[in-house]
């Protein structure tokens, strides 16, 4: 019996979900923020019936950009590329084509075609160029201006609100670039052994010929953690360095990263001492000293700036 329900969650692709509360919670908001928005916008230009058949596209790429913050196809480029150049064409096969069946079908084969030349797959894409060619009288009497306005002013709003709306959460800044701190080193001259090359990920992606919705980066830094937790290791009092950049590897409102500003090395461990300053997340800005058994004991892991701080 447990096989048989095994084989039916791997069947629906049903995985488990490792995700917090929080995160949740923000996703939910962020959501409803931006497609209020938008729905606002495009009632404003193009009526309700035009509204209506507009913001179940955005609908979708508001799932990408506040669910899937740091996953490649929620990235700027995509959102925007994929509905541009989708808008344009399905408005193109509309006024080209009498077939309206034939129409749609070409619309959204030649958005999904021109979104893997253009390196801006973002699935959203084909509900737009869909909607450029059955969105009725109130879409198709806007031509090529339904590329500009609501198309554009949408993805720009959407775009707008999932930057500012996400900074507001360090732990998932949008767009993924960002981001202020990797498990990772930037120089890969200075990565642990644990640290897959990009290459050899980039590679391994080439012999699967699949797109993954998920980054390079962030895809070296699952398998960096990977390595960390199958090893179990812990950091100690030797791994915590003058300079050095830690995080408790928390979720949500609690993550935080710390930098070690000073120390006053000692014997001692009671006397060991390091200062820190907070400089992500939970007591931003704020600075404290403790023992260095207790920032040990504190830190997660090591994080590397993205860029000079």
């Amino acid at each position: 019996m447990q096989s048989r329900y095994q084989q039916l969650q791997h069947f629906l692709g049903l995985e488990p979900e490792n995700i917090s509360q929080a995160e949740k919670l923000v996703s939910t908001i962020g959501g409803f923020v931006s497609i209020f928005l938008i729905a606002y916008i495009s009632f404003q230009f193009t009526g309700a019936l035009g509204a209506a058949l507009i913001v179940p596209s955005m609908g979708a790429a508001a799932v990408l950009l506040f669910a899937v913050p740091h996953g490649r196809l929620s990235q700027p480029w995509p959102l925007i590329g994929g509905n541009l150049i989708s808008a344009v064409i399905g408005v193109s096969c509309y006024k080209f084509i009498p077939d309206v069946f034939v129409a749609a079908g070409l619309a959204v084969g030649l958005a999904i075609g021109a979104m893997h030349i253009f390196r801006c797959v973002h699935p959203p894409g084909g509900a737009t160029a869909l909607a450029a060619v059955i969105g009725g009288p109130a879409i198709n009497a806007m031509g090529y201006q339904f590329v500009i306005s609501p198309i554009l002013l949408n993805v720009l709003v959407l775009l707008l609100v999932a930057v500012v709306f996400n900074s507001v959460f360090p732990w998932r800044r949008y767009p993924v670039s960002l981001m202020r701190f990797t498990d990772v080193p930037v120089s890969d001259a200075h990565a642990p052994a644990s640290v897959v090359d990009k290459q050899v990920i980039e590679k391994a992606l080439s012999d699967m010929d699949l797109i993954v919705d998920v980054t390079t980066d962030d895809l070296q830094r699952l398998f960096a953690l990977t390595l960390e937790h199958v090893g179990q290791q812990k950091l100690s009092t030797d791994q915590v360095h003058l300079g050095h950049y830690y995080t408790n590897g928390r979720h949500g409102g609690d993550w935080s990263v710390r930098w070690i500003i000073d120390e006053s090395v000692h014997p001692d461990l009671e006397k060991d001492m390091v200062i820190y300053r907070v400089v992500e997340g939970h007591g931003l800005r704020s600075a404290n000293s403790c023992t260095r058994s207790e920032f040990a004991h504190w830190a997660a892991r090591e994080v590397f700036p993205n860029k000079e701080q």
